[in-house]
């Protein structure tokens, strides 16, 4: 385990922003946390668990808790199953791209749809990471995780760990602190039924298909790349994003109604809601791409989303989320929330 106390925050974060750390701790081996937790313990408040910060905001007065960085790795195989089925236990520190790559490359499907999503491995159960189709609730047998409250060890099953769209039992809270990740995935050569348009367009397929693993994942990178969201492309002027700014919104039936007769694209999700396209709505509640909306922060060129420039901050940041869910609310009647996690010493409420 490296220490450093006085860390900046910012270089730590795919926005580039953020105040310096009291004292960051850097593990490369799990056996390792019982002495970040005595460390943590001598810091104020429950310790914060930092990835690769793609999803993060960090705070420009930084942060004194203890910041874990998780950089641990590793992939084994623990079980197979007759049905082709095999288990796989992840380090959480492991980048989740370097996963995604190693089962295709096996010839297991399950995540072939995640490719390019930025992060750990460990970060996915927090927010059930998905897209395209899959997300992680669809492979996820257990987790490992230091229990701050009982001081020790557990394993939950994936039934404890709460998953909906883009949220668990670890979304907003820091009891747990994720260690490992048992999958399970099955054995074959094609991926899963290509599910969204976007995709198939891409593929020259119909909805449904199946396709080789790396053919879905080489066309699940073209799309992401036309929005901005691979961040290999490290020459993009937006490329300081954490990727979707908003979930999309849950909407009653008459609100879904209205916005299908707007030609929105909603859709009914693996959770059983019924949910909007965020893009869709940010897109014409006002913000066309590009539009600036507060000092250094704007709406992409590429997606509709919001990206930071040079002099960006934390609060403005935060001052362009409200004034974008503010705006969809009052031009379409839907509540917009934020995914990103808030990190840091926040003096005032977050949007």
């Amino acid at each position: 385990m490296h220490v450093t106390h006085g860390l900046p925050l910012a270089p730590l974060t795919t926005l580039g922003i953020g105040g310096p750390a009291s004292v960051v701790a850097e593990l490369h081996d799990a056996a390792d946390f019982p002495d970040f937790a005595a460390l943590a313990a001598t810091r104020p408040g429950p310790p914060v668990c930092l990835g690769e910060g793609s999803n993060v905001l960090a705070a420009d007065a930084g942060c004194s808790p203890a910041v874990l960085r998780m950089t641990t790795k590793g992939v084994r195989v623990t079980g197979t199953a007759p049905d082709d089925t095999v288990l796989l236990e992840v380090q959480a520190g492991h980048p989740l791209t370097d996963l995604v790559d190693l089962t295709i490359a096996e010839g297991l499907t399950g995540m072939e749809m995640l490719s390019g999503i930025p992060g750990t491995t460990g970060a996915t159960p927090v927010q059930n990471v998905g897209a395209y189709g899959q997300e992680i609730a669809d492979t996820l047998v257990s987790v490992t995780a230091w229990d701050w409250r009982l001081g020790h060890r557990v394993t939950l099953d994936a039934g404890a760990c709460g998953l909906g769209h883009r949220t668990s039992v670890f979304k907003h809270s820091r009891r747990w602190t994720l260690l490992t990740l048992t999958l399970a995935l099955r054995r074959s050569r094609l991926s899963a039924p290509v599910a969204y348009g976007a995709v198939a367009a891409e593929l020259g397929v119909a909805r449904g298909t199946r396709v080789p693993l790396a053919d879905a994942a080489r066309a699940v990178l073209a799309v992401r790349r036309r929005k901005g969201m691979v961040l290999d492309d490290c020459h993009t002027p937006d490329r300081r994003s954490v990727g979707s700014v908003f979930l999309s919104p849950e909407v009653t039936p008459a609100q879904a109604t209205a916005l299908r007769a707007r030609r929105a694209p909603v859709n009914r999700f693996p959770d059983g809601s019924t949910r909007a396209s965020a893009s869709w709505l940010v897109h014409h509640s006002g913000f066309p791409l590009g539009t600036p909306v507060a000092e250094g922060v704007r709406v992409s060129t590429l997606h509709h989303t919001l990206v930071a420039d040079d002099g960006a901050t934390a609060t403005a940041f935060a001052e362009a989320i409200a004034v974008v869910r503010d705006q969809v609310l009052r031009e379409t009647g839907v509540t917009l929330t934020s995914e990103i996690d808030f990190l840091g010493d926040w003096k005032e409420a977050r949007p």
